[in-house]
């Protein structure tokens, strides 16, 4: 409990706070304008604090940045986290209340953004200086919302006229080819606990946002001076939304790029010494124009060409999140043409150097003309990491083989991470009370300690205690889904959870295909030990229209099968509408089984799994990205693993080999797929959707589903069946959290800073 002094020193600021903002006492705000106050004052004591300082700075590219709520995050970081919840409880408020007040930044999707706002997190918590650059999008990716079983989409404005964002007064002027727009820089302040210090997360904005859309998600794509910031990712089914994509990347890298030479001027540095003072961290391909916009700029200065190559070359830094073909991105050249025609020089330049020094390596600009964007990272990076060892190997010796072949010394491996003050700390105190009383407060600080908790797997009051946070944790969970969607949880149920975007390579269909195996059981009278709730939460991107066609039968499923009373007592589905960090964060404290079961070769690294795993959830997966390295940390008797090797479906595409209708055939299979066009679920769904997806199954499964089915269904009965010896569970989710300590993203960012950045 914080000193009483503290406390009473912390409402004196909140009351002067609300006299000068609603002219009322504390004590008469609404919970509402509470939350604002706590915004203000934590947004003032953030950006009043100094950054880091040092010879290099870090600028960190990212398309994506998925924050989640900041409010119990920056509470932490700024020391205040306990005098604040001792001033609301004076006023008869919980905190959890006031953040329901609080929207979520729209700024991000998956796994890659909330990637990012953790390494931002560690970033500022490690003292680094570092700051974020991307867009500050106005309508987010979408709200999702269920009619008629399918998914509806809808803009998800986020900024209120109090948020967390902090206009800067500068602005960048972005040309394109037939205007030009001035880039408005918006900054998040990122506090880092203990240092009394604070980064920035710099967002680009233009001057007039597009309006909010009227109804759903369409919007006028050829308004580009308005819409650059309105929507992520916008559908890229036409030639319109592909060019919108373009154009939003030009504008980020280019605002950036003139951001970082204004404070290398500012520092008195010439862009003759960029790389001795800047390192530049390109997350993904979507900011890869970064790397000939600066070439292009610092040519404009006066540098010569080659000087201008070496420098960026020396400065930027390439973190590949991809195996599928689909993810590395290509445009048109005459896409760049249309939206930067002053960029195309640059990239042949490029190009032909490549060409002339490299004949035998794939080009920039290829037979098509098109530009490889990942490719450009390559020849004018100095450093290319994956995030997974199985993802970097597969990088190594499949899918860029060719580059590695030519530059060996840049290929590393950085396996991702994430941040334990948020996926434990902030969203699981229960449990991190519980390991604090056993090892002390230094795990906060240092993961690697929470193998201490080893000590205990022996340890039957341990073992119970843990077992009821868990049980805490799912009626939490229980009470919030009911709030949100009217859904009735079994908390005395197994929780087998799978929460990540919908891809068909994650494969939330061989797991749609599981509820069908156990629904035709229960109605055979074949009933569990206990009953199952599989809970899915995630979203399909508007154009990709077989994710969406699997969420449809996940939700007839749901629907189905809560109405039929023979099965609902045994086996209940739940789709968590609108999935985002705040719904995570209920969800992963209460998994007990955490669903990581892509085809392997085809998932980077993963973080839900991570995430999963420190809050003490048993992994049921294949060896795909960073699966791999949790088994070997937990040891096969506490991982549930299944399905082919990578190597093995590696070879199964590069053969060509694959014929799903020969599992389709198989007995334990066929009736499971087919299943889809039951008149159980026709007479619920949409018969031309669940016909699609069951003909993709039949005769594409480019992901492989039927493959695994078999020995998928065979490793999550093992599983379920194991889950009734309490005692022997409790010692797997021990062993669990106590070796969840390497996947800190304080950790991945010490080995960044290490071997690529080399901050000083």
């Amino acid at each position: 409990m914080p000193e009483r002094k503290c406390i009473m020193k912390l409402k004196s600021r909140l009351e002067s706070l609300a006299q000068n903002s609603f002219a009322l006492p504390l004590i008469d705000c609404s919970p509402q304008q509470v939350f604002e106050l706590l915004l203000i004052l934590c947004r003032n004591l953030a950006y009043e604090r100094p950054a880091p300082k040092g010879e290099k700075k870090l600028y960190y590219f990212s398309a994506e940045f998925l924050l989640g709520k900041l409010l119990s995050n920056n509470l932490l970081a700024l020391g205040i986290y306990d005098e604040a919840k001792a001033v609301l409880s004076d006023l008869g408020l919980e905190l959890s209340e006031i953040e329901d007040f609080e929207p979520e930044p729209s700024l991000g999707n998956g796994g890659l953004g909330r990637l990012a706002a953790c390494f931002l997190d560690s970033i500022a918590a490690l003292g680094l200086w570092g700051d974020g650059v991307g867009l500050n999008y106005h309508y987010g990716l979408f709200f999702q919302r269920f009619e008629n079983h399918k998914q509806g989409e809808y803009p998800n404005p986020w900024i209120k006229p109090q948020s967390w964002l902090v206009e800067t007064g500068l602005s960048f002027p972005v040309s394109f080819g037939s205007f030009t727009v001035n880039a408005q820089l918006k900054d998040i302040s990122i506090p880092s606990a203990g240092t009394g210090l604070s980064n920035r997360l710099h967002l680009f904005d233009v001057e007039e946002p597009y309006p909010l859309p009227l109804s759903g998600i369409d919007f006028d794509k050829s308004d580009i001076p308005h819409c650059l910031t309105a929507f992520l990712y916008p559908d890229d089914s036409d030639e319109k939304g592909r060019l919108l994509r373009v154009y939003q990347q030009y504008f980020m890298v280019s605002a950036g790029a003139q951001l970082i030479l204004k404070e290398l001027d500012d520092k008195g540095f010439s862009p003759e010494n960029l790389a001795d003072h800047v390192s530049i961290q390109i997350n993904d391909t979507h900011p890869s124009m970064l790397i000939p916009e600066l070439i292009r700029l610092m040519v404009d200065r006066g540098l010569s060409m080659d000087s201008a190559i070496e420098q960026v070359r020396q400065s930027c830094a390439y973190t590949n999140h991809a195996i599928l073909a689909e993810a590395l991105e290509k445009w048109p050249l005459d896409f760049i043409e249309t939206v930067a025609p002053q960029l195309v020089p640059i990239i042949q330049e490029l190009d032909l150097r490549v060409k002339k020094a490299h004949p035998e390596s794939p080009p920039i600009i290829d037979e098509d003309e098109l530009v490889h964007m990942a490719y450009l990272d390559i020849h004018y990076g100095h450093s290319i990491n994956g995030v997974a060892a199985l993802h970097t190997d597969i990088l190594k010796h499949t899918e860029l083989a060719p580059f590695y072949s030519l530059y060996p010394e840049k290929f590393n491996n950085k396996t991702n991470g994430v941040s334990f003050r948020r996926w434990l700390e902030v969203c699981n105190p229960l449990l991190s009370g519980f390991i604090t009383k056993r090892i002390g407060e230094g795990w906060k600080k240092d993961t690697s300690i929470l193998t201490y908790l080893e000590d205990f797997v022996d340890d039957k009051d341990s073992l119970n205690e843990l077992l009821a946070i868990k049980s805490e944790n799912k009626r939490r969970l229980k009470q919030e889904i009911f709030r949100l969607q009217g859904a009735h949880l079994n908390e005395n149920s197994v929780f087998d959870i799978q929460i990540k975007r919908f891809h068909e390579y994650k494969r939330q269909q061989m797991n749609a295909l599981y509820v069908i195996y156990k629904y035709l059981e229960i109605k055979e009278g074949n009933l569990p030990p206990r009953p199952i709730t599989v809970i899915f939460g995630g979203k399909a991107a508007p154009a990709y229209t077989m994710a969406k066609h699997i969420i449809h039968l996940i939700l007839c499923l749901q629907s189905l099968i809560e109405n039929d009373p023979a099965v609902s007592p045994w086996l209940q589905v739940l789709m968590v509408e609108n999935y985002n960090v705040s719904k995570a964060e209920l969800l992963i404290p209460a998994c007990d089984i955490s669903e990581q079961i892509s085809l392997a070769s085809k998932e980077a690294s993963g973080t839900g799994n991570m995430k999963l795993m420190a809050n003490g959830a048993i992994t049921l997966g294949t060896m795909d990205g960073a699966n791999v390295e949790i088994a070997d940390l937990v040891g096969a008797e506490n991982i549930y693993t299944f399905g082919k090797s990578s190597p093995q479906v590696i070879k199964l595409y590069a053969e060509e080999s694959y014929e799903p209708l020969e599992f389709y055939h198989r007995s334990a299979i066929e009736p499971l797929v087919d299943f889809i066009l039951s008149p159980e679920l026709l007479a619920i769904g949409d018969p031309l959707a669940l016909t699609a997806l069951w003909k993709d199954l039949k005769h594409k499964d480019w992901f492989m589903s039927l493959l695994d089915l078999e020995d998928y269904i065979a490793a999550k009965e093992k599983a379920l069946s194991d889950y009734e010896n309490r005692e022997a569970w409790a010692k797997k989710m021990l062993i669990n959290i106590a070796r969840s300590g390497f996947f800190s993203s304080d950790r991945s960012i010490a080995q960044y800073n290490e071997e690529i950045w080399q901050l000083c």
